[in-house]
């Protein structure tokens, strides 16, 4: 299953407090923010989050796969992301650990292996 933009807005509000209609609003707002940057600037990053970045994909010979034919594909620009370290640890974390946990994981893990001899 997964979470569209209604459910984040609505936990958003149920965290906040602050009613559906406005949270939705500021969420909308957010999202057409970063389309118009990616637009214009062709790069946003958010710290702790991520990076989004506008890449243009060269053209390519593909084959058609009902005729087999050969077909040219034209080149297009196309969105790419990149997740930022404090996403990747927390995504990476068991779930049964709280984010807390996560950060000394690696350190300590990296200290065991005894590779620094």
């Amino acid at each position: 299953m997964s979470v569209t933009k209604n459910d984040m807005v609505i936990e958003i509000a149920k965290k906040t407090a602050i009613e559906q209609q406005k949270v939705k609003q500021v969420v909308q707002l957010t999202l057409d923010s970063i389309i118009d940057i990616l637009t214009n600037e062709g790069r946003i990053e958010l710290r702790n989050f991520g990076v989004f970045e506008v890449r243009t994909r060269k053209a390519r010979k593909a084959r058609n796969p009902r005729t087999g034919a050969e077909v040219m594909v034209a080149s297009k620009k196309v969105v790419t992301f990149k997740a930022g370290k404090i996403m990747e640890e927390r995504i990476d974390a068991p779930s049964a650990t709280s984010g807390a946990s996560s950060p000394s994981s690696p350190s300590g893990s990296a200290a065991s292996t005894g590779t620094g001899d």
